[in-house]
């Protein structure tokens, strides 16, 4: 018989499960409380359950978790983990605290299907998705990780390996279980998702886990070069993405965040800032403006400090907010991808 993991299960999964083995609805409640907030990895560490069960959810259940390949910590103390999975193949996360809040950034497929020509990660194709559980797991095993030193995980950003809307089925479980009250108990206001502009999962995610936030990859001001730089706008070209950004359902005063990668001499022009505010003007938003971090094998440049400075200013003096990533990490491969590619050679 095969065993089932139990975090690839949110709470009403669980209930479902014990209650199939003729078990009492509640017991999941405790089992969930013990895996996500007491970080058990074993039945027998569950000790206000009988022995009789915990003998019988070893015989058809287990707990996984993720093993650290490899961990590097940068000057501007940005970490990147790297994990193996059971088959093999690696992801990584990317630990980057902010003004002490403590963002974790983590993977949801090995590889990527959708070949953005900037992107380290869309170099090694889609190998698999990831399950429910080996997306909790990255939040686990780092939150284990900087406990030691007293901290927590404040923030998760769904935008390391992978495309998130690509896998939605092992996605939005891994987002129930990250908000649950029983569970990982972050707010959904401190959990988000970030696509590339797959449209129809969009307005799937927006039924199915609301008030998260959303993120859109943009990084193109017109389909042309977004054509090229970016082959999933051939299917769902700027109209239809930002109608798509108009019709999330957005809680509150939350903004939709446009990432835009600035690529030197490509989309960093005062006239990609202008068309870029004239695009997103009636949708609530708020720009990321994330200078690309070049890689081996890229083509692409950085843009000049002039080139950023201009494009942010325009944007801000004009009422938009406005961030400018720092380079975080840039001496320990903190780019998707990165760490996993140069272990690989």
């Amino acid at each position: 018989m095969t065993k089932t993991d139990l975090k690839n299960l949110t709470l009403p999964a669980l209930e479902q499960f014990l209650q199939g083995q003729g078990k009492e609805r509640f017991r999941a409640t405790q089992i969930f409380k013990w895996i996500y907030q007491q970080d058990a990895r074993s039945f027998e560490e569950m000790t206000n359950i009988s022995k009789d069960l915990r003998r019988e959810l070893a015989e058809s259940a287990f707990i996984s978790d993720l093993e650290v390949e490899a961990v590097e910590e940068g000057g501007d103390g940005t970490k990147k983990y790297l994990f193996k999975l059971d088959d093999g193949q690696a992801v990584e996360s990317v630990l980057i605290p902010i003004e002490g809040r403590n963002t974790l950034c983590i993977s949801s497929q090995v590889g990527c299907a959708m070949a953005c020509e900037f992107c380290l990660t869309g170099t090694f194709r889609l190998t698999r998705n990831l399950t429910t559980a080996e997306i909790v797991n990255q939040i686990m095993a780092v939150r284990r990780d900087v406990r030691e030193s007293g901290e927590e995980i404040r923030n998760i950003v769904m935008m390391g390996m992978g495309e998130p809307l690509h896998n939605l089925d092992n996605v939005i479980p891994a987002i129930q279980i990250m908000i649950d009250g029983n569970g990982l108990q972050l707010s959904n206001r401190r959990v988000t998702v970030s696509t590339c502009g797959l449209v129809p999962e969009m307005a799937r995610l927006g039924r199915e886990v609301p008030n998260v936030n959303l993120a859109i990859s943009l990084n193109a001001t017109t389909d042309e070069l977004r054509n090229r730089i970016m082959p999933v706008n051939r299917r769902y070209p700027l109209k239809e993405l930002l109608r798509a950004c108009r019709e999330f359902p957005l809680p509150g005063r939350r903004k939709v965040t446009f990432e835009y990668v600035m690529l030197g001499g490509v989309n960093d022009s005062l006239e990609d800032a202008k068309r870029l505010l004239r695009l997103i003007s009636d949708i609530p938003n708020k720009v990321n403006l994330i200078p690309f971090n070049e890689h081996e094998g890229c083509d692409f440049k950085a843009p000049t400090q002039a080139a950023i400075d201009a494009f942010h200013t325009y944007l801000i003096d004009r009422h938009v907010t406005v961030i400018t990533r720092d380079s975080r990490g840039s001496d320990i491969s903190a780019a998707c991808g990165q760490l996993k590619g140069r272990l690989q050679k």
